[in-house]
């Protein structure tokens, strides 16, 4: 896996992010449709020849134009790979007894239409939130196998260690191929007591591509894009219509109707605060705006996407950055707390806390967090603390600052963050 991703690092360089595109869009879809196809028992040989693929197109698509159907070319690539790996290993025998072995030749582009694409991803995210699967590996598996996510994007968004999510990896793929025996959609009562599970995963999917972590790119549309594609696709199925999908559909719409205002002309970070909101995209706030309504209609406990959607409704719909409703989102904010604790929610809202109650304020309630949770690691922390000493003329604004530069992993907010200091 180290390897895979040093060369992916090093095609992504030389192509401008084409493969890195491609990667993030293309992986999931061919783990799910290999994995469809050939059962979770081989789901070892079927992630060692997808890294194979992409490598191998790498190799290729660097100085050959890329093939206009790349899932075609990247799964036919994948099926010869697999098919020769279980005849080297003459391991025939591992291939469920209804299982037809096919001659190279017979895999045809008709066979990757994009409903089985749809219907094997669902097919594959159902599988990796199985009830026999613990939390943690129903998370991590689904997050590698159909998100493509790296270990440290994964250990970001868990907030774990790379080498625990590593080892988490391992044993949670151990698991899959002992406990998840048929890759299918479960009936009515299967999918209902999963889907909560398989939101969280697209949550955390969306939220990577929202503000990526790590790398150069702030923002991977293309993540977001799937996130969303495949919560329309949950909501076809009359099975999975619940508040909490359209209240996370809502949360996406308003997020990404921010999108074009988030980075400048010249791909530069852009504060919320000086954001051109002519750049909003006023019909996906009309879409979150419709998702977030039909979320209201029971009278069950509004869920942590019904309160961030709300947050980021505020947000999108003032018409300037003085006049957001911060009392309101300060409010949000303190109700999803009550809820449950979390340390990352509790930073954020600090940022709320200081427009309403003032910079003084919010530096005396920033310290007493941290007598609850440790934010040394946390870039973010310190870009909070720095801003609330700069108001407040602090002469340890600059090391703060410099502090936060140091934590900060994403190369475009390690720039962002240079301009304050200068």
């Amino acid at each position: 896996m180290p390897q895979f991703s040093i060369a992916l690092s090093m095609a992504t360089k030389g192509l401008n992010h084409t493969v890195e595109h491609l990667f993030r869009k293309e992986y999931g879809k061919l783990v799910a449709l290999l994995t469809n196809r050939f059962g979770a028992s081989h789901l070892e040989q079927i992630e060692d020849v997808t890294q194979d693929t992409f490598l191998k197109a790498m190799k290729l698509w660097g100085y050959q134009e890329i093939p206009d159907n790349p899932t075609a070319w990247l799964y036919r690539v994948a099926c010869n790979g697999l098919l020769d790996t279980f005849r080297k290993e003459g391991r025939m025998d591992l291939i469920s007894d209804d299982f037809q072995f096919p001659e190279k030749e017979k895999y045809t582009l008709n066979e990757i239409s994009l409903e089985n694409i749809q219907d094997s991803q669902l097919r594959m995210i159902f599988a990796c939130c199985h009830p026999n699967l613990s939390q943690e590996h129903q998370i991590i598996l689904s997050l590698k196998l159909m998100g493509g996510f790296s270990n440290k994007e994964l250990a970001d968004a868990l907030l774990k260690k790379e080498e625990a999510v590593a080892k988490s990896f391992t044993r949670a793929k151990k698991s899959f191929r002992e406990k998840v025996k048929m890759i299918q959609i479960p009936v009515q009562m299967g999918l209902q007591t999963r889907l909560f599970q398989v939101l969280k995963v697209i949550y955390l999917l969306f939220s990577e591509g929202y503000s990526a972590t790590t790398g150069t790119q702030f923002i991977k549309r293309d993540i977001c894009h799937e996130a969303m594609r495949l919560a329309l696709l949950l909501r076809e199925n009359k099975y999975c219509k619940h508040s909490n999908l359209e209240a996370l559909l809502a949360l996406m719409c308003f997020h990404a109707s921010r999108f074009d205002a988030r980075m400048d002309a010249d791909g530069k970070l852009v504060s919320l605060e000086h954001h051109d909101r002519n750049q909003y995209n006023q019909e996906l706030i009309q879409i979150g705006t419709f998702h977030l309504e039909r979320a209201g209609d029971n009278d069950m406990m509004p869920s942590q996407y019904h309160l961030e959607a709300a947050r980021s409704f505020y947000h999108s719909t003032a018409k300037r950055f003085e006049e957001t409703d911060w009392k309101n989102i300060l409010q949000l904010y303190d109700y999803q707390l009550k809820q449950q604790f979390s340390p990352m929610i509790a930073l954020n809202r600090i940022v709320p806390f200081e427009k309403v109650h003032g910079a003084e304020k919010a530096l005396k309630a920033l310290n007493e967090l941290t007598q609850k949770t440790d934010f040394e690691d946390s870039g973010l922390f310190y870009a909070i603390k720095a801003d609330l000493l700069r108001t407040l003329q602090k002469k340890s604004y600059e090391s703060t600052l410099e502090k936060a530069i140091a934590l900060t992993e994403n190369e475009l907010v390690k720039q962002y963050l240079r301009t304050k200091l200068n």
